[in-house]
């Protein structure tokens, strides 16, 4: 059994630099994901998710497969549309989750077409769900640094994303402007890391490891602290058990990394013990 587990990993590189750029991404994103669900955000980080994708788009056609550049392009595709939709639900009738929808799909569309136009199916299959095993150096580089960055980011603004969260009229009363500065701040953070993952799982699928394990996490503890931890636990289970079940089946990695997210995550709503079916159960046998 122990050979099954560690074998790939020690006798192949590209298995080596896969998890540990998994890993890393579990560190930075999965935190994030725990914040957007404390704060209803959950499917704001899959529009940004999507929204990236003109912005890689062009960095792939200006420079090919240059991970720079196309990390650059969809960081400013993401934070205009992040900028656009809350400006748009401002200004309008409309609610946030309605204006993000809005901008979203039309971003993914026109990154679709821009790939279409000047590209072959066969780069947009790239960017949409990743490459994970073709992980170089560079790119763990890259990743390592927008790890490092999103955690000291997060270790500083913890306490105030905790009270924006629960009482946003608070912040507003006593520090004019600073909730929007938070929430400004916390979404460049969210795009910065999916951009980060978009080489590995793509556009579609980068937010999967950014949101199952937080959700899942939930259903096991009602302590942030706890969660964060416990989701990120969960992430870097995933990453492991969904290599190695691309390695074995030779399965595309990303979705099967994203499909052991969505197991685990399946299991924690029937049996978790904070969120679950098993709470619900609970709850009724004490009613009668």
């Amino acid at each position: 059994m122990l050979h099954v587990l560690f074998e790939p990993f020690f006798h192949y590189g590209f298995m080596r630099r896969a998890l540990v750029a998994c890993f890393a991404l579990s560190l930075s994103t999965t935190p994030l994901g725990g914040f957007l669900l404390l704060r209803r955000m959950s499917l704001v980080g899959d529009a940004l998710s999507h929204a990236i994708l003109p912005g890689v788009a062009t960095g792939y056609l200006l420079s090919g497969m240059s991970l720079i550049s196309m990390g650059i392009g969809g960081f400013i595709a993401g934070v205009i549309v992040a900028v656009l939709s809350s400006w748009a639900s401002s200004i309008t009738q409309l609610k946030e989750d309605a204006s993000f929808a809005g901008f979203y799909l039309g971003s993914l569309a026109l990154g679709v077409t821009l790939v279409s136009l000047h590209g072959s199916s066969l780069d947009l299959l790239h960017l949409l769900f990743g490459s994970i095993l073709a992980v170089d150096a560079d790119a763990i580089h890259f990743i390592g640094a927008i790890a490092s960055i999103t955690f000291v980011s997060l270790a500083l603004m913890y306490r105030a994303l905790i009270i924006e969260a629960f009482d946003a009229d608070f912040l507003r009363v006593n520090s004019s402007g600073f909730p929007r500065l938070i929430q400004t701040l916390f979404l460049a953070l969210v795009v910065l890391n999916l951009v980060a993952g978009f080489q590995m799982l793509g556009t579609l699928m980068s937010v999967g490891l950014m949101m199952l394990p937080s959700v899942a996490a939930r259903c096991w503890t009602i302590s942030l602290p706890k969660m964060l931890v416990l989701a990120t636990v969960i992430s870097m289970f995933c990453s492991w058990c969904g290599l190695l079940w691309s390695f074995y089946t030779s399965l595309p990695s990303g979705p099967t990394i994203v499909l052991s997210a969505s197991l685990v995550f399946f299991f924690s709503i029937l049996l978790g013990p904070s969120g679950g079916i098993a709470l619900l159960l609970r709850r009724r046998r004490r009613r009668y």
